[in-house]
C-alpha cells in the first residue's frame, strides 16, 4: 500500500513540479497544467461548433504539439494534458449548440436537444446550460474514479494470469468485438479491420525483404501512422463534408434561432431532482465506456431512455415530461455521454487497446514520444527501481482530476463564452480544417510524401463513408497490428513452432470462442435490427400511399 501511495505522490509531483512554462508572482506555472487548461478551452470551442468534434481537434493538434515539445520524456505530460483537456472539453461543449440552437455539436449531444432546446424556448437557457454543466462534470468525475480504481486492478490481473497465447487471443477478441459493435454491419466491420491490418503490415515485420509491396519501391518503407490515421479519420470526413455541402441547395450556417435574453438560473429543487438521473446515467455510461468500441452515443441514448422510463413511473403530475424541457432529460443525457470518456481509458491504460477515436490519439502520442507504452506492464508495482511508466500513469490520473476541478469551477463560464462558435459556417470551416491538418502532417513528417499518403488515405476514408463502412475499426486495427504480430510471433516461438498455440490453454481457447460467438450473435442481432427497420419503412410507405 505504501508503494501505491508513493507512486501517487510521484505522479502528482510530475505534474506540479514539471517544467514551468512561465512564472507568476515568483511561482513557476507547470507546463502540463497550462496545456490542460488550453485543451479544455479548445475542446469546449470545438464541441460547441457543429461539424467539428474532439477527435478532430486532437488529430490536428497532435503533430503541432510534437513539433513544439519534441519527443523527449518531458513532453509526455504536457501533450497528454492538452489531449485530455480537448477530450473532456468537447463533451462538455457539445451541449451548448444543442441547447441554444437545437444543433448538436457532437452526435451524442443529439439527445440533449430533446429537452435542452424546449427549455431554452421557454426563456430558460441559463438554467438548461447550468444543468448540462453540472450533469456533464458529475458524470465525468464519477467515470474518472472508476478508471482510477479499475485500470490498475485489470492490468495487474492481466499481467498475472495471461501469457503470450492468451494476450494474442485477447487482442483478437478486441478486434472482432470492435468490428462487430461499431457500425450497422458486422461484415463491414470485419472488412474495415482486415483492411487496417493489411495496410499496417505493408513493408513491416521481421522479414529480410519488405512484404506486401508488390515490388513498388515507394511502398518499401511503409506508411507513416500519423498520415494514415489522420487521413482516414479527418481528411476523409472533410471530403465527405465538402460533398454534402456541394449537394445542398443552401448552406446552413448553424444559426437556427436567436438566443433570448438570459434572465434565469437554477431553480429550487433542481439539484435534488436531477441527482438520481445523474448517478444512474453515470453508472450506465461508465459500464458502456469500459467496453472497447462502444461509444458515448449509445450511452446517451440508453441513459435518456432509462431516465425517461423511470421519470414516467415516479413523476409528479406537475412535473415537465421528457421531451418538453424536463431538466431530468438534460441530466440523464449529459451524465451518460460524459461518463464514457474516463471509462474508455480503462482498456487503453490497462490493455493498450483503444476503444474510441479520442483514445486512438492518446495511443499515437505515447507511440510518437516514447517512454510510455500503455498496457499491463505499466502498472508494475513490484519493480525494485522506480517504474517511470507508472509515474506517468498517475500523472495522467492527476491531470484528469485537475481537468474535472477546472470544469467544475470554470467550465460553465467557458460554455457560455463559446456559444458564438456555432455561427461559423461549414463552407469556411471544412477547408480550414483540411489546410491545418495537411500543414500539421508536413510539419511533423517534413515530407511531401507523407502529405500525399494522408490524402490517399483520406480518399479511402471518403469511400468508407460512402459505402457506410465505419473507419474506426480500420484505425484501431492499424494501431493494434504491431502488438498483435509481436505477441503472436513470440507465442509461436515459445511454443516451439506449434501452429495451434492459440489453443494451448483453456483461457486462450475461451477468448477465441468468445470472439467467434460475438461475431455470430452480434451479426444476428444486426440482421434482425435491419429487417425490423426495413419492415417499419414498408409500413410507413403503405400508410403514405393510403
Amino acid at each position: 500500500m505504501m508503494d501505491v501511495i508513493a507512486y501517487i505522490g510521484l505522479g502528482i509531483s510530475a505534474v506540479f513540479n514539471g517544467p514551468a512554462l512561465f512564472s507568476l508572482l515568483g511561482l513557476g506555472i507547470p507546463t502540463a497544467l497550462v496545456m490542460l487548461l488550453l485543451g479544455l478551452v479548445t475542446g469546449i470551442a470545438v464541441g460547441g461548433t457543429p461539424g467539428l468534434a474532439g477527435p478532430m481537434a486532437m488529430a490536428v493538434s497532435l503533430p503541432i504539439l510534437l513539433s513544439i515539445f519534441g519527443v523527449t520524456p518531458d513532453a509526455l505530460l504536457p501533450v497528454f494534458g492538452f489531449l485530455i483537456g480537448v477530450m473532456k472539453g468537447a463533451t462538455l461543449g457539445g451541449a451548448v449548440p444543442a441547447i441554444l440552437f437545437n444543433t448538436p455539436g457532437t452526435p451524442d449531444a443529439f439527445m440533449t436537444t430533446l429537452d435542452g432546446y424546449p427549455m431554452k424556448q421557454r426563456d430558460m437557457p441559463r438554467r438548461a446550460l447550468k444543468i448540462a454543466h453540472l450533469s456533464s462534470v458529475s458524470g465525468d468525475t464519477i467515470s474518472d474514479i472508476v478508471l482510477f480504481i479499475c485500470a490498475p486492478f485489470l492490468a495487474v490481473m492481466v499481467e498475472g494470469f495471461l501469457d503470450l497465447p492468451e494476450k494474442t487471443a485477447l487482442i483478437l477478441l478486441s478486434l472482432t468485438f470492435i468490428a462487430s459493435v461499431i457500425g450497422n454491419s458486422v461484415g463491414k466491420g470485419l472488412i474495415s479491420v482486415s483492411l487496417g491490418l493489411c495496410a499496417a503490415y505493408i513493408a513491416t515485420g521481421d522479414d529480410f525483404h519488405p512484404r506486401l509491396t508488390l515490388g513498388v519501391e515507394s511502398l518499401s518503407e511503409g506508411f507513416s501512422m500519423l498520415s494514415a490515421v489522420l487521413g482516414v479519420l479527418i481528411i476523409g470526413e472533410v471530403f465527405k463534408g465538402i460533398e454534402d455541402l456541394w449537394r445542398e441547395t443552401g448552406v446552413v450556417n448553424g444559426t437556427v434561432s436567436k438566443q433570448g435574453e438570459v434572465r434565469d438560473g437554477l431553480k429550487k429543487g433542481d439539484l435534488r431532482r436531477i441527482l438520481p438521473h445523474v448517478l444512474r446515467s453515470s453508472a450506465i455510461g461508465s459500464a458502456i465506456g469500459a467496453l472497447p468500441g462502444v461509444g458515448s452515443t449509445l450511452a446517451a441514448t440508453l441513459g435518456y431512455s432509462v431516465g425517461k422510463s423511470r421519470h414516467q413511473r415516479t413523476a409528479h403530475p406537475d412535473d415537465v415530461p421528457f421531451g418538453e424541457g424536463a431538466p431530468e432529460g438534460i441530466a440523464a443525457t449529459e451524465a451518460a455521454n460524459s461518463s464514457v470518456s474516463g471509462a474508455n481509458l480503462i482498456p487503453v491504460l490497462s490493455l493498450g487497446i483503444p476503444g474510441n477515436s479520442a483514445a486512438v490519439f492518446l495511443i499515437l502520442a505515447a507511440d510518437s514520444i516514447g517512454g510510455f507504452n500503455p498496457g499491463p506492464a505499466v502498472f508494475n508495482f513490484t519493480s525494485p527501481a522506480v517504474n517511470p511508466e507508472l509515474v506517468i500513469a498517475f500523472g495522467i490520473f492527476t491531470l484528469m482530476a485537475m481537468g474535472n476541478l477546472i470544469n467544475w469551477t470554470l467550465g460553465g463560464v467557458f460554455m457560455r463564452m463559446m456559444s458564438v462558435m456555432v455561427k461559423i459556417p461549414q463552407k469556411a470551416l471544412l477547408p480550414g480544417v483540411l489546410l491545418v491538418t495537411l500543414t500539421a502532417i508536413y510539419v511533423q513528417e517534413s515530407s511531401l510524401v507523407a502529405v500525399w499518403v494522408a490524402v490517399a488515405f483520406g480518399v479511402l476514408g471518403y469511400l468508407f463513408r460512402k459505402l457506410d463502412i465505419s473507419v474506426l475499426p480500420f484505425v484501431i486495427a492499424y494501431i493494434l497490428a504491431e502488438p498483435l504480430e509481436k505477441s503472436a510471433r513470440h507465442a509461436f516461438a515459445a511454443s516451439g513452432g506449434d501452429p495451434w498455440f492459440l489453443f494451448s490453454s483453456p483461457v486462450s481457447i475461451a477468448l477465441v470462442l468468445m470472439a467467434v460467438v460475438s461475431i455470430m450473435l452480434l451479426s444476428r442481432s444486426s440482421r434482425a435490427s435491419r429487417e425490423g427497420e426495413s419492415g417499419r419503412r414498408k409500413r410507413r410507405a403503405v400508410k403514405a400511399d393510403v
